[in-house]
């Protein structure tokens, strides 16, 4: 407990402080976020989060205070090379299928398949890369991901501690601190951002360790307890990809399509988005640790699922329609000097 607090202090104030002095030289590389049209805001603050947490988890192995088991020293490398393809795509702009495909292995590389089976693996697996791709997206906006990333690390690291699951209890301890470290650089109006290279490596910490947490409970519970702790990477991805085929758009072409984007249109402040959303991923995710640690029945677990798709179909009509609202005075105003 001693240990765990002095490493969850540690990852703090050293991502906090790393993600201040990567800011220079992401700016000087040109390192920056091109999608922001008033501003550039740098790239490098995923870099803190890794290195920070990695290097708080492997002091804790190297020292014997929190022994990483294979599983957990598994995922952590296997995040690392995530987080370094994450960098790769930062700095050369890699196709986002070389992003799928690097992920995907790595995916397929932490699955207890001796726990899961063979099908199963291959479901968690897939669903491991589903929440990275997820916590991609939500780097769309200030502060979202990294908010996101600290509630769900939180409870990833609770339902760990009940399993006993020592190691990866830390680990997620560390990647909470970890990206709070980064919010104090990254919050509205942000100074640095996560980058791919960080939303890769936290998504795919956090997918794989609920993986791990929830190997061996049953299938059908633990794939409504996984939808729970990773609701807001889902419900944004969800979001995308039903907006973008509703709209005959290519999947993987971006666009103001995302959580953020629908809720400024319909009013929300940008720091009200934040709260919103991290209020949102607070109850889902203590659904789901209540679920798993058989505090709370099954059964709530479909209103977890009942929400998330009445968000998501809520935002879809209510967006199109303001959308549809802010353009027919200018089709008016067009037709009216036509036929003038």
């Amino acid at each position: 407990m001693l240990y765990g607090t002095a490493a969850a202090t540690a990852a703090l104030l050293l991502a906090a402080l790393l993600a201040a002095l990567l800011r220079t030289p992401a700016l000087r590389a040109g390192l920056v976020d091109r999608r922001r049209r008033t501003r550039a805001v740098p790239l490098l603050g995923g870099v803190a989060v890794a290195v920070t947490a990695g290097a708080v988890a492997w002091t804790g192995e190297l020292l014997g205070a929190a022994p990483l088991d294979a599983e957990t020293t598994r995922l952590l490398v296997a995040g690392a090379a995530v987080a370094a393809l994450g960098l790769a795509a930062d700095i050369w702009r890699l196709r986002t299928r070389f992003l799928l495909a690097g992920t995907a292995v790595a995916a397929a590389c932490v699955v207890p398949y001796e726990i899961t089976g063979v099908a199963g693996g291959v479901l968690a697996a897939l669903w491991v890369v589903v929440v990275t791709v997820g916590f991609r997206a939500l780097d769309h906006a200030d502060g979202l991901a990294g908010t996101a990333g600290v509630v769900t690390a939180l409870g990833i690291g609770v339902c760990a501690a009940v399993e006993v699951l020592d190691g990866l209890a830390v680990l997620m301890s560390v990647l909470a601190a970890a990206m709070g470290g980064f919010l104090m650089q990254g919050r509205r109006p942000a100074r640095i951002a996560l980058g791919a290279c960080g939303s890769l490596f936290a998504g795919f910490l956090l997918g794989g360790a609920a993986v791990l947490t929830r190997a061996g409970h049953d299938p059908a519970v633990s794939a409504g307890v996984l939808l729970a702790l990773g609701t807001p990477a889902v419900a944004d991805l969800l979001l995308v990809v039903a907006a973008r085929r509703l709209a005959g758009r290519a999947l993987l072409r971006g666009g103001p399509d995302h959580l953020a984007h629908r809720l400024r249109r319909l009013g929300l402040a940008p720091r009200g988005v934040s709260v919103v959303l991290g209020t949102s991923a607070a109850v889902s995710v203590s659904v789901g640790v209540l679920v798993h640690t058989g505090s709370l029945g099954a059964t709530a677990l479909f209103w977890v699922a009942g929400g998330v798709l009445g968000v998501v179909l809520a935002l879809l009509v209510l967006t199109s329609s303001a959308s549809h609202r802010r353009a027919s005075p200018q089709v008016t105003g067009q037709l009216r000097v036509r036929n003038g």
